[in-house]
């Protein structure tokens, strides 16, 4: 079976998190938050992002990078960093994938990224620029994956809409 896991480590700002599981729900892919957050998973600021998706979420909390592992062992795990070597696009994602994207201050920890070098990857940007927007980033990598497998299971034409001017 296909799927898209995104793992957000310490999460901070509750709009993005709210975001990223607006997307979760659009298209299928589980949310796994791995504490501490930043923010109170009531708080009304992650809820309004997310809109009316919450009941439609696939949600697992973690306490701590260990707890993650230690409750998904094997899983193949891709890590979006600024500073990898490696384009999210080179990548021929496997049917279960991890993609885990760090705190939006400082990114995911240094020796996290040391003991997995092969598997940073990172969105091309100019010079100068710090990163792109978490929940930006995160709707680029969830898409380039879904594009690979030719959008399977989801709606891909729309219905045409009747304007009057």
């Amino acid at each position: 079976m296909s799927k898209i896991n995104i793992v957000l480590h310490e999460p901070e700002i509750p709009q993005n998190t709210g975001n990223i599981a607006r997307t979760c729900a659009a298209t299928g892919a589980s949310l796994h938050l791995i504490r501490p957050l930043g923010f109170a998973i009531d708080d009304r600021k992650l809820k309004r992002a997310g809109l009316d998706y919450w009941h439609q979420l696939d949600i697992t909390y973690y306490d701590g990078l260990a707890d993650f592992y230690a409750k998904n062992p094997g899983a193949e795990v891709y890590y979006f960093t600024t500073k990898a070597k490696h384009v999210y696009t080179e990548i021929d994602y496997p049917e279960t994938v991890y993609i885990m994207f760090g705190k939006e201050t400082r990114g995911l920890p240094e020796e996290l990224l040391a003991e997995h070098p092969d598997t940073c990857v990172r969105l091309p940007m100019r010079d100068g620029l710090r990163s792109l927007n978490l929940s930006n980033t995160v709707a680029v990598a969830v898409y380039e994956i879904l594009r690979q497998r030719d959008f399977r299971d989801l709606r891909t034409v729309g219905e045409p809409t009747t304007f009057s001017w």
